[in-house]
């Protein structure tokens, strides 16, 4: 797959979880919850490309979320950059060919996420009730969204690295 080949494929998928995140996602909301494609996106991409690929990902993903929720502009794309970052170094260090490693790192990474996400939100507005944010509202969204790791990882791979597999295969360098 040639790099401007790529880059659009990505741009659109990454425009795609985020458009399916702001709209549809209501449809399978459990209990107020809703699962993170986007930070999902971004897992993916800090395991197969790195920390750029991810944290650009995180900042496109993170202007819709922020765009189309009630939230201070910049809220989401912070949360998802400094996630993006982390999860990439972690991922670099450890075999994440095994299903569980994903899901361990989506977890992590949507917990990480969040607290960041409620952070910032109290450094803003000591009001809130933070905790009760964290244990209510992150916990739940973390697991719901570890589910869907699997749904999302596997037509990821096919399209991004079973092309890059089977380019340095061929001697070719993607």
């Amino acid at each position: 797959m040639t790099t401007v080949r790529k880059n659009a494929v990505w741009l659109f998928l990454v425009v795609l979880a985020a458009t399916l995140e702001t709209t549809w996602i209501e449809h399978i909301r459990m209990y107020d919850v809703v699962p993170n494609l986007t930070l999902l996106m971004v897992v993916f991409f800090a395991i197969v490309d790195g920390e750029e690929r991810a944290m650009l990902t995180g900042a496109i993903g993170g202007v819709f979320q922020d765009v189309a929720s009630n939230a201070v502009l910049g809220h989401n794309v912070l949360s998802n950059v400094v996630v993006a970052y982390a999860t990439a170094r972690i991922a670099a260090r450890l075999i994440t060919e095994h299903p569980a490693a994903k899901v361990a790192l989506a977890f992590g990474a949507s917990i990480a996420a969040g607290v960041v996400y409620v952070g910032v939100a109290y450094v803003q507005d000591p009001t809130i009730a933070a905790f009760h944010g964290i244990v209510a509202r992150v916990v739940p969204s973390a697991f719901y969204t570890a589910l869907f790791t699997p749904l999302m990882f596997f037509p990821l791979d096919r399209v991004f690295k079973r092309k890059r597999e089977w380019a340095l295969d061929n001697g070719a360098v993607s």
